[in-house]
């Protein structure tokens, strides 16, 4: 059975960086794409950032530059560095394994204070 554990949240000021992490534990990791979603309250989930097995990446337009997903397939780890954070980055973020079906993991807090 697939599981993701994220790891990495907490309460940062305004500037600050975090780094999230994604260990993925049983299934074929390198054969998936993976991502990091994130939900605020009030708000639905949204795509933050997509790595494909072949390391290609996609972002979201509000953490172009600021925000970088890694993977690496023989840890079966992804990553998440944010930069330069911003109160609006205030979430739950989960990774994803985009299978058939979603598998994701349970989410880790995201705090921004201004």
């Amino acid at each position: 059975q697939v599981q993701l554990v994220e790891s990495g949240g907490g309460l940062v000021q305004a500037g600050h960086s975090l780094r999230l992490s994604c260990v993925v534990s049983g299934g074929t990791f390198s054969d998936y794409g993976m991502g990091w979603f994130r939900q605020a309250p009030g708000k639905e989930r949204e795509s933050v950032a997509t790595i494909t097995w072949g390391g290609s990446t996609t972002y979201a337009d509000s953490v172009k530059g600021r925000f970088i997903i890694r993977r690496d397939n023989d840890k079966k780890t992804i990553s998440l560095q944010m930069n330069n954070l911003k109160p609006d980055d205030t979430a739950v973020y989960y990774c994803a394994l985009i299978g058939v079906p979603w598998i994701w993991g349970q989410g880790t807090q995201v705090t921004v204070s201004s």
